[in-house]
């Protein structure tokens, strides 16, 4: 399966700006293929914000609607970020995959809202991964701030995902945080890892970029750096089969072991 990976600068809260670059780098890139996949960062028709109300798709849904027009055109999987509302009233902040027939493939909710940004405040957090499956394999995505939490990963991985995207708005700050764990993501669960980060600015943070595919061996198979750029690469998923049965460590991990050791 090729992944296609969308780096670009988000402009702030302007949904038609950003479907506009979108749709300008993928035509330039020639590098979408039918059956294949294409990602793009949280957030990524308004920036990372803590406007729920100007973020929030509403009915219709235009980045929604605009994946889906994405993935028809291609006929691609298509996975972005987009911002919903919650029963509380809250936001959400999610990651949607849409089908080549332009039908919701999965849905998942952010699990940890990144506090220190205070959009724990602003955002509901998220209940559980999801699975989904695509082109023969399985596929579980991620946001951002979820990375720093391994044990959802290993969830995820022991219900059979093969593929595990992450899709941010990863400050410049801590780069080498995005890439090193996004690598030990890799290792731990023998998976491709797909990062999908933006670059620019926005009013509050600078971003680099440096998005990335990364074998289930940890090695590093496609990586943009710090411009606008469309990242491809092929995930061959029958080797990441092969070399999960020649080293089982995922096989040998103990289920349901993740626990506190206090007692509480």
């Amino acid at each position: 399966m090729r992944v296609t990976c969308v780096q670009f600068d988000i402009a702030w809260q302007d949904k038609p700006a950003n479907f506009a670059k979108v749709r300008t780098l993928l035509a330039g890139a020639g590098a979408c293929e039918a059956g294949g996949l294409i990602v793009l960062p949280e957030m990524f028709s308004t920036g990372f914000n803590m406007d729920v109300r100007a973020a929030a798709e509403g009915q219709p849904a235009p980045a929604e609607g605009f994946l889906a027009e994405l993935a028809r055109q291609y006929g691609c999987h298509v996975l972005g970020g987009v911002v919903n509302t919650a029963a509380d009233g809250r936001g959400l902040n999610e990651a949607v995959l849409i089908g080549p027939d332009g039908r919701q493939a999965m849905r998942y909710a952010k699990m940890h809202p990144f506090s220190y940004a205070g959009e724990s405040e602003h955002f509901a957090p998220g209940e559980a991964p999801v699975v989904a499956e695509l082109a023969g394999t399985k596929l579980s995505a991620f946001i951002c701030y979820d990375l720093r939490f391994p044990e959802v990963f290993r969830s995820a991985s022991l219900a059979g995902a093969e593929v595990l995207a992450v899709i941010a708005n990863w400050p410049a700050d801590r780069t080498e945080h995005f890439q090193a764990l996004l690598t030990a993501r890799a290792i731990e669960n023998q998976a491709w890892v797909v990062g999908v980060n933006r670059v620019g600015s926005d009013p509050n943070v600078r971003y680099s970029g440096g998005s990335v595919v990364i074998d289930p061996r940890g090695r590093t198979a496609a990586i943009a750096g710090d411009g606008e750029a469309i990242l491809s690469a092929e995930l061959d998923v029958e080797a990441l089969r092969q070399y999960r049965r020649e080293f089982p460590a995922l096989a040998d991990a103990r289920r349901g072991w993740v626990r506190r050791l206090d007692g509480r």
